[in-house]
């Protein structure tokens, strides 16, 4: 049975991670997600790690970049190149050869901009002090956190991102506005915009409150082709509570997701979530406007 759950509102790719990204009216979608999508990340030469907002207090200036090609990256082709924009408008680009100084020099941090991520790809996460947003209690604390599939091989579990890839555990995200209106209502002093969960595909929703947890193990058709399988909820973190653009520090993004839905993701372990996970089953191009239906 195929149950139709909306539309395509927008679509979102962040083709630097942990930057400001390009916000689409149509992309490929591919196994490896939407072409171009964290593409690049930063590295933290001294460290090894990978560069991430959820660095807070290492790189809180991060989301104020913001990364777009140069010309639209192509299904097949290699990572095309892309400008970095600072807040003062200053930029550079990807292919240019003094792109390490100049992002180093803005970040006061040596840094390299990378299109492979390390085998060993982890990030130094920082949580804050939110009572229950982890399971095993971190608080105003930073820990050495596995991503992509340095993560799945530190847990004993086949990877769904491939080795080198920059996402954090799968390739492709998605979120309803049914989900972020229930979050309005829950805390109307707060903005619970789309461009804080970072999500590929924003789906205007029918039906009311966190819809997409219901599609957790089902096949979503995204417009005409494309089919993604909904593997598990999106956990949170700090990176929905920071400030980017005109949107201010929100710890209570984080709180409301914790008193309103915090989902088992792992026996005995329940994490505030927003938003899906999925891996692509049927590759294609999304379209915004297009149909979004369940099966």
């Amino acid at each position: 049975m195929t149950e139709t759950v909306g539309s395509i509102s927008s679509l979102w790719r962040f083709p630097v991670k942990s930057m400001a990204g390009e916000q689409l009216s149509e992309a490929a979608l591919t196994s490896r997600g939407l072409v171009g999508d964290r593409a690049y990340a930063l590295i933290d030469v001294e460290t090894g790690k990978v560069v991430s907002a959820k660095s807070a207090k290492r790189f809180p200036d991060i989301l104020s970049c913001r990364a777009a090609f140069l010309d639209a990256p192509d299904v097949g082709a290699g990572t095309s190149p892309v400008r970095i924009t600072f807040p003062d408008g200053a930029s550079t680009a990807s292919d240019a050869p003094d792109r390490d100084d100049v992002l180093t020099r803005f970040f006061g941090r040596k840094v390299r901009l990378s299109s492979v991520a390390p085998e060993d790809f982890a990030i130094d996460q920082y949580h804050p002090d939110v009572p229950n947003a982890d399971p095993a209690g971190h608080r105003d604390t930073v820990v050495d956190q596995k991503l992509g599939s340095a993560f799945f091989d530190e847990i004993g579990a086949p990877s769904p991102v491939p080795v080198g890839a920059f996402f954090d555990l799968f390739p492709v995200s998605v979120i309803t506005t049914s989900t972020l209106d229930r979050l309005q209502h829950l805390q109307p002093g707060s903005r619970f915009e789309p461009c804080r969960f970072r999500m590929n595909v924003v789906v205007a929703s029918v039906g009311d409150g966190f819809v997409e947890n219901r599609w957790i193990g089902h096949t979503i058709a995204l417009s005409d082709g494309p089919r993604v399988h909904v593997a598990m909820p999106d956990p949170r973190c700090v990176m929905p509570t920071l400030a980017q653009d005109d949107l201010p520090r929100d710890n209570e993004i984080l709180r409301t997701l914790v008193r309103h839905n915090r989902l088992e993701i792992e026996p005995g372990a329940r994490f505030p979530c927003a938003g899906v996970y999925g891996v692509v089953d049927e590759a294609g191009t999304l379209r915004v406007g297009d149909r979004v239906a369940v099966n």
